[in-house]
């Protein structure tokens, strides 16, 4: 396989994992295509690469911003904008899993403690609700508390705490 076929292959498969994960597709492709290159790209690169608009390609590479795994970059005697990806595999994991975690798992937490705070909590199947909202907000408090430590942890410490977890 060329190296240009490998590259498309990476950008378009990582797309499609992308959406079982919840990201939109053509976001992960922008990332894809700016972590495969070896040099910051313009939005017109971005645009003629992935064949999208450039309001598309304008929206996907701000959102990317706002994660913190795409950093604009200045290139001396260009009026253009240019983007590159963070390439550190073990840093994009973090960033990822924090901004996962400050959008999906603590709405939740906060969402369940409001749903606890019935005031017609005397019969049983207010007792059995409220119990329910407490089981998942530990499983919830849980998950949370194992993606803070993976966003605080290097590399080596977090593999050796899985791969010790995985041997019980």
């Amino acid at each position: 396989m060329k190296l240009a076929e490998a590259k498309e292959q990476y950008i378009q498969t990582w797309g499609t994992f992308a959406t079982n994960w919840g990201i939109n597709r053509t976001m992960a492709q922008v990332h894809a295509l700016l972590l495969a290159s070896g040099k910051a790209l313009s939005t017109d690169e971005v645009m003629e690469e992935l064949q999208i608009s450039r309001g598309n390609a304008n929206t996907n590479l701000r959102a990317l911003m706002d994660w913190g795994i795409v950093k604009k970059e200045l290139v001396k005697g260009e009026r253009k904008e240019y983007f590159s990806a963070d390439k550190d595999v073990w840093f994009l994991f973090k960033q990822i899993t924090k901004e996962r975690r400050k959008r999906e798992i603590e709405p939740i937490i906060t969402f369940l403690a409001e749903l606890k705070e019935i005031e017609d909590n005397d019969s049983e199947e207010a007792q059995e609700f409220i119990k329910l909202m407490n089981d998942f907000g530990n499983v919830t408090s849980k998950i949370n508390n194992i993606m803070d430590l993976a966003i605080k942890s290097d590399e080596h410490w977090l593999v050796g705490k899985i791969t010790n977890l995985l041997k019980k």
